[in-house]
């Protein structure tokens, strides 16, 4: 069941569904269910989403929350995005709690991994 007051689900645009799946699911291991030519819903197995169509895109430049992934490992996290389609927004930096780097999806949706220090 859903928990009361809390985000329960997450939506971006993606021009091309089967790329952007095909990202997250050798980047991630996300899951996905396919519902027709314009949606793809996903799961990380903790939260679920999904992936609308459309030429927009998602970017902190534009305003754009900022979904942030967590890894045990982020250098090695950063090696397998890249590897996997992804390109990288920001190197790996520091911040109060930890560090992280952003990165596009193939559809230029900026996301972020961040790890503990």
């Amino acid at each position: 069941m859903p928990a009361d007051q809390k985000v329960d689900y997450l939506e971006l645009p993606a021009r091309d569904l089967d790329a952007v799946q095909a990202f997250y699911e050798k980047a991630f291991g996300w899951s996905f269910t396919d519902y027709g030519p314009e949606y793809r819903a996903f799961s990380d197995g903790k939260i679920k989403g999904g992936f609308y169509r459309s030429a927009a895109r998602s970017s902190t430049e534009s305003g754009a929350a900022l979904i942030v992934i967590y890894a045990a490992n982020l250098d090695q996290t950063k090696e397998h995005v890249l590897a996997s389609g992804g390109s990288l927004i920001k190197d790996i930096f520091s911040f109060p709690g930890g560090r992280r780097f952003h990165f596009a999806d193939p559809n230029r949706n900026e996301l972020a991994v961040w790890s503990e220090p």
